[in-house]
């Protein structure tokens, strides 16, 4: 017997998805534990502890038996989030150490005057400037002096657990950094070191140094976590290979997440698009939406043409990334969501949240602050004895005082008034989300079906969908532990970057073609390390090119030929198309020069995947898995009707249900409105459609893709 787990740790819960290949056929059972945020790892263990006690296994039976661990890590986004990360050193080039608090000097909030800087993450006086210089095609204008021992005697004098070093143009000349780096590591072992010339040597000097100081504020503390990780793992018997998700949407080995630390900070949502991409495959589409509702936060996403869209730059808690990540919005918007009344009288709704203790006022944990789930549990969508399958009672009196004392009262509505409030403000705060990955990126959300997770998401999505004008959505069975089931069907990837700044008309083809065989080779040797077969890799070749003295670049694919035969024209015309796509024109009628800034490789290993299960098909008729009636709030009338309930563990592919109606499962409810039916496809996930759109979604049900 074969055993994969996909493990994503949250801020509420932490899902685990276990796949079991057996000769009989795979079987996937799912689980849910409240996270241990003090320490993670001590959660996760809890998890594999109960899913063995499901099984009759003692934890060291069942550890033995998995041969893989694919593990979403939100511990270096909390750590930036809450600037909780290791204390921090800066070597930099004299002159330029205050670039790190200068950013790009572009106010975020142009009209708020009060809009006041991000702390930088190290103060100044831990930001060490040194003289030698380099001029920008790497030539040394000045050498390396001893002031790098300066610094590191500040350092070790203060306390210091991380050192960055960024200089400026290193990114065409490493010698200088590879210098410094070499006096911290001896005159301060044990430090961790991040050099920004092997994390991101590409050009535009903050964007390198916020990235290079991010890499080792938060290095430290993924670093600790997944050392205490592999020991708890292998004390209760796990032999197996442990896999990191990384922002990119790709895994990696726990060895290059701990030296690239920065890549996990989006660790914990970036499965969520492969996912969203193997469902929505089902019905015949290769795009789509994908949303995630969970206990703290609501993560959006694209993925178009097969792929997920992928970013090279970003901000996490307002401080700046330059490396390739999936295109998430993320949102405090999620079943612990704490509801208030503002300063101005206006209902608003997170983005902070209750998380796993006390958490809601119904988890009867000490918790007085009115949340998502309390309002909920008031408008009937939730069944106080069914929450997780009945191991949290939820206590419905403490979300009627909670709701009443803290927006009820204030705003002089009935508790089912102000709960239907706060569902409808963070309905449309999720929507916006959408359109942040949508509208904002020149795509229209009508023209996508809309993939929907979380323990939260299969609620609140038909109230989504009816705002921004989606027709069709789809429920997948593991919804409540989708990034986890998305973890396991990632691949190992790794991306390069190189800046190479020369106009596309004169460029030298063979330099160029020279660069990127290097950056080949670094995948090469990493994919090796992994031990992935060479028949099972495969290199991606990208362009950022802009027009002559624009300032943003357009990130597009290209192949080897064309850089290896100079296909300028073929070039050109990939890159004015993304253009026009993007920014809604070109200019290659009127000529314009291209100009190359960076060249990007992606290196992918891909993955054996586990076998989808499919269900036997059933009959239209749903009314075997009808378990019961209970009185709901109906948004679409503002007033409460009896509507019926589903066991959706016991719904069989091709049954329909029509709204209103809901559809439990364990770990999630779908809430139909009155304008939504749906269906229940091959793999037992639950096509939604808006009434009279049965055909939108009639691929995937039981046969051929449309």
């Amino acid at each position: 017997m074969s055993v994969k787990v996909g493990i994503d740790v949250g801020g509420t819960f932490t899902d685990f998805l276990v796949l079991e290949e057996r000769r009989e056929g795979p079987l996937a059972s799912t689980f849910k534990v409240l996270s241990t945020p003090s320490d993670p790892s001590i959660g996760l263990v809890r998890g594999l502890s109960e899913i063995a006690e499901s099984k009759g296994m003692s934890l060291g039976e069942f550890a033995r038996t998995i041969d893989t661990i694919v593990h979403g890590t939100t511990v270096t986004t909390n750590a930036v989030l809450t600037l909780t990360g290791a204390r921090t050193g800066l070597v930099t080039t004299k002159g330029v150490r205050d670039a790190l608090e200068m950013r790009r000097g572009i106010r975020e909030e142009q009209y708020n005057n009060r809009y006041t800087n991000v702390p930088p993450l190290v103060p100044r006086y831990l930001r060490a400037p040194v003289q030698g210089r380099l001029d920008y095609k790497g030539d040394v204008l000045e050498p390396l002096v001893d002031d790098v021992r300066e610094a590191v005697r500040l350092f070790a004098a203060e306390g210091v657990e991380a050192v960055a070093i960024c200089f400026m143009n290193s990114f065409a000349n490493p010698e200088h950094e590879r210098q410094a780096a070499a006096v911290v590591e001896k005159e301060l072992p044990g430090a961790y070191v991040t050099v920004s010339s092997e994390l991101l040597p590409s050009i535009r000097f903050y964007d390198r140094v916020s990235t290079t100081v991010l890499n080792s504020y938060v290095g430290p503390k993924l670093s600790s976590y997944l050392d205490s990780l592999v020991a708890r793992l292998k004390e209760i018997g796990f032999g197996g290979a442990l896999l990191v998700m990384q922002s990119n949407g790709g895994v990696m080995a726990p060895e290059v997440a701990r030296k690239k630390a920065s890549l996990t900070l989006l660790s914990g949502p970036a499965a969520g698009p492969r996912a969203g991409l193997a469902y929505a495959r089902a019905h015949g589409h290769q795009s789509c939406i994908t949303v995630d509702m969970g206990g703290t936060s609501f993560d959006a996403s694209l993925v178009r043409d097969g792929a997920p869209v992928v970013v090279t730059e970003g901000e996490i808690n307002r401080y700046r990334i330059a490396l390739p990540m999936l295109g998430i919005v993320t949102i405090g918007a999620g079943g612990g969501s704490i509801g208030y009344v503002d300063e101005g009288g206006l209902l608003r709704m997170g983005p902070k949240s209750a998380g796993s203790d006390p958490g809601p006022a119904c988890y009867g944990k000490g918790g007085t602050l009115p949340t998502c789930t309390d309002a909920d549990l008031v408008l009937g969508y939730l069944d106080p004895h069914f929450f997780a399958g009945g191991r949290i009672p939820l206590e419905k009196d403490e979300s009627f005082k909670a709701i009443e004392a803290e927006v009820a009262r204030p705003l002089g509505l009935s508790v089912e008034e102000a709960a239907a409030g706060m569902v409808r403000v963070i309905n449309t705060n999720m929507a916006q989300g959408v359109r942040e990955v949508t509208v904002k990126r020149g795509y229209d959300p009508r023209e996508f079906p809309m993939v929907v997770a979380g323990g939260a998401g299969p609620l609140h999505a038909c109230r989504i969908a009816q705002e921004l004008e989606i027709p069709v959505l789809l429920v997948p069975r593991e919804s409540s532990i989708f990034c986890a089931a998305g973890m396991l069907m990632s691949d190992l990837q790794h991306d390069f970057v190189r800046s190479f700044v020369s106009v596309v008309g004169e460029l030298e083809w063979s330099a160029l073609d020279k660069v990127v065989e290097e950056m080949v080779e670094e995948g090469r040797s990493l994919l090796t390390q992994e031990q992935i077969p060479d028949d099972r890799r495969t290199f991606h070749l990208l362009l950022d090119c802009r027009y002559v003295k624009q300032y943003h670049e357009v990130s597009f694919p290209v192949s080897r030929e064309d850089v290896r035969t100079g296909r300028l024209a073929d070039i050109a015309r990939a890159f004015h198309a993304e253009h026009n796509r993007m920014y809604g024109y070109s200019l290659e009628d009127a000529a314009t020069p291209i100009e190359l800034i960076n060249v990007r490789v992606r290196a992918i290993g891909v993955t054996e995947k586990p076998a989808r299960l499919e269900e036997a098909r059933g009959g239209e008729d749903p009314s075997e898995a009808l378990k019961g009636e209970r009185r709901i709030y109906l948004p679409e009338e503002g007033a409460f009707e009896v509507a019926p309930v589903y066991d959706g563990h016991r719904t069989r592919h091709g049954h329909r249900i029509v709204g209103p109606a809901l559809v439990e499962q364990v770990n999630t409810t779908l809430f139909l409105g009155r304008d939504f039916d749906c269906v229940c496809d091959r793999y037992g996930s639950f096509a939604v459609h808006q009434k009279g759109m049965e055909g939108r979604v009639a691929s995937g049900l039981g046969g051929e893709a449309a």
